[in-house]
Formats: structure tokens, C-alpha cells, sequence
């Protein structure tokens, strides 16, 4: 693809592409918007079928991580990394560490923590190379894993969504179903079942499956989770989920989930609300992840009481979406989309774009 036409079409400002034939290791990172602070979002690791598939999906998610950090009030940018390759075949230490050189070379204009495809352990690898890693053990001044203030926030934005669809905050008797049951999905699922929930669920990866077939969930193949007839559906696992194809199939009145970039484009939002789907914008409400890196940047380092405090908000942002879209005849994505822009453009007017670190 051309890569400086996606580049200006997003509006990032840095994309950089590495290559270490040692290792084997094909990576990019994207940097969206420096106008908060440094750019921080996850490195994913995922076996993409071409360049171009995973360059466009780090342009998509380092844009995405910019009006998460930015609608949850946070002084972050949004950037992104991608390793090409499987990793459960490929990923390596030396690999890791060469990566972790490939973030230093940025000089801190991007921070990088773990998502699909990496690990606390990987990044104790890249922290080897690099100062910019955030998302490490507490056991090494970290704020552990983020797939827990996550799925907390997830869970948090569905509870908004039920305040205005069935005028009651708790989720007793709801169905939800959840595609994808990784770490993430674990603890959301968790939550819905100590609210008295029930959960139908479904995965790529056999283990997984069998996690969630040891907690007592209902099991479904993957191209059948779209029509479950449920209260909430929950895309936990790739981007891209709620599309054509899919949105008709789709048997719910909430959709809510951790994976980015649920919508395949702008259209398949305005196609939720036209179908009276209320959809919870996934940068909303996972947002707690990024929340809880962020909670490592005070004078006295991860304030755990902090992270989850910011990730609760999550329930009074979601509100604010929906007020929005309803006083505006607007789609909850277009209405979050705007809380964010309001951020930056207030920001942006005073203060420039991140310098790297001297």
C-alpha cells in the first residue's frame, strides 16, 4: 500500500518499519498523535497474511489508542506496534530484544505495553533494551497485567448501556455473548457472572475453549456467535467484527467488547444505530488498560487505587456518549469520536506534539 497516502489520510505523524534478519524479526510502529503526551499503545503479534494487512491495521489502532487516551482524560498519545509473525511459533527472547532496540531508536516518543499475541513476560525481554515499556509485573515497579482494569472497564460501559436500554444498572438475566475468551474476556466474563449474568462464548484456539467450558459457559463455533440470540454481544477478540455481513445476523440490543476497531468502517456504526443496536464505541470502554499504564506515571510510581477509580469513570463516559447522541440524532460512534476531537483540539491549540526524550 502506499504508506504515506494511509499516513495523511489518518492524520500520523510517524510510521517506522524495522527489520532484523537475525531473529527474523518484521516490525512497525505507527505513531498517531503526540498532542497529549508520548505516544502509548500496545504491541500486538499476529501472523497477518501481508504487509499491507498489518500496516493497515497499526494505522488503525494507533489512531484508535489517540481518541482512547484522549476520551478518557489522559495525558497520552496514541501509537502502536505490530511484529509480524505467529507467537506461538516465532516469538523468541532475542527477537524481543531486538524489537525493544527498534522502540529505543524513537527515543520515547512511543511507549510500548503488551496486547494480542505478547505478554508481561515480553515485555521484561524489551524492557532489556529499552526505557519505554510500560505494563510490567508489580514485582518490577509495573502496573501488572492490564487485561485486568480492562475487562473491569468493559464491564463498567456495559452497565451504562443497561441503565439506558432496560433502566437498571445490573445485568441479572442477561445473555451475553463473548467472541474471544482470552485474558481480557476472562476477567469481563468474571464479572458478568458474579452479577448474575450468563455467558455464551466462543474462540479460535481450543484451550481457550476449554477455560471457558471449566467455568460451566456455553460453547458455540466461531461463525455462529453472530446470531445467538443474547442481550449483549461482546467482541473480545480482532477488529474489523461488525461489518455487513455481520450486523444483520447480529440478535442483541447492546454490543460491547474489548477488541479494537469492532467497526469495519464509519457506515457499520450509523448501521447499529439505524437497527436501534446501541453500541458502546470499543475505544470507550477499553480504555481501562490504558488507564492503568498510565496510573504508572505519577511522582510515586503505579497508585493501583487510581487506575481503578479512572477505569469506574468509564460508566459516567459512556453515559456522556449516549446523551450525546441522542441530543445530537447522531451514532454513538460519531458521538464519541467528537468527545475526543473536542480534547484534542482544546490541547492542541497551547501545547505542540511530544519532543523525544534528551
Amino acid at each position: 500500500m502506499d504508506i504515506l497516502k494511509g499516513m495523511g489520510a489518518g492524520g500520523h505523524e510517524q510510521v517506522a518499519v524495522f527489520s532484523d534478519p537475525g531473529t527474523g524479526l518484521k516490525a512497525i510502529i505507527a505513531i498517531h498523535d503526540t498532542t497529549l503526551g508520548p505516544a502509548c499503545g500496545g504491541t500486538r503479534m499476529w501472523p497477518y497474511g501481508s504487509e499491507d494487512e498489518a500496516v493497515n491495521d497499526v494505522l488503525r489502532l494507533s489512531r484508535a489508542m489517540t481518541y482512547k487516551s484522549a476520551a478518557a482524560g489522559l495525558h497520552l498519545g496514541g501509537g502502536k506496534g505490530v511484529i509480524i509473525g505467529d507467537p506461538r511459533a516465532v516469538k523468541s527472547e532475542a527477537l524481543l530484544r531486538a524489537y525493544g532496540r527498534f522502540v529505543d531508536t524513537l527515543g520515547g516518543r512511543y511507549l510500548t505495553t503488551t496486547d494480542v499475541g505478547t505478554t508481561s513476560r515480553d515485555l521484561e525481554y524489551i524492557k532489556e533494551e529499552t526505557p519505554h515499556v510500560m505494563g510490567l509485573p508489580l514485582s518490577l515497579g509495573g502496573s501488572g497485567d492490564t487485561a485486568i482494569m480492562t475487562g473491569l472497564g468493559i464491564y463498567m460501559g456495559m452497565k451504562a448501556c443497561a441503565k439506558e436500554v432496560w433502566g437498571q444498572t445490573g445485568l441479572a438475566g442477561r445473555t451475553v455473548a463473548v467472541q474471544g475468551f482470552g485474558k481480557v474476556a476472562g476477567y469481563l466474563s468474571q464479572h458478568l457472572l458474579d452479577d448474575g449474568a450468563s455467558l455464551v462464548v466462543t474462540d479460535v484456539y481450543d484451550d481457550a475453549l476449554d477455560r471457558a467450558r471449566d467455568m460451566g459457559l456455553a460453547v458455540v463455533a466461531p461463525d455462529d456467535i453472530y446470531g445467538v440470540d443474547c442481550d449483549i454481544f461482546a467482541p473480545c477478540a480482532l477488529g474489523g467484527v461488525l461489518n455487513p455481513q455481520t450486523i444483520p445476523q447480529l440478535q442483541c440490543r447492546v454490543v460491547a467488547g474489548a477488541a479494537n476497531n469492532q467497526l469495519l468502517s464509519d457506515a457499520d456504526g450509523e448501521e447499529l444505530h439505524r437497527r436501534g443496536i446501541l453500541y458502546a464505541p470499543d475505544y470507550i470502554v477499553n480504555s481501562g488498560g490504558v488507564i492503568n499504564v498510565e496510573a504508572e506515571m505519577g511522582k510515586r510510581g503505579y497508585s493501583p487505587d487510581r487506575a481503578r477509580e479512572k477505569t469506574e469513570r468509564i460508566h459516567e463516559i459512556m453515559g456522556s456518549v449516549i446523551k450525546t447522541s441522542q441530543a445530537q440524532e447522531i451514532s454513538t460512534a460519531a458521538a464519541a469520536d467528537h468527545l475526543a476531537e473536542e480534547r484534542l483540539a482544546s490541547v492542541r491549540a497551547i501545547k505542540p506534539t511530544h519532543r523525544p526524550c534528551r
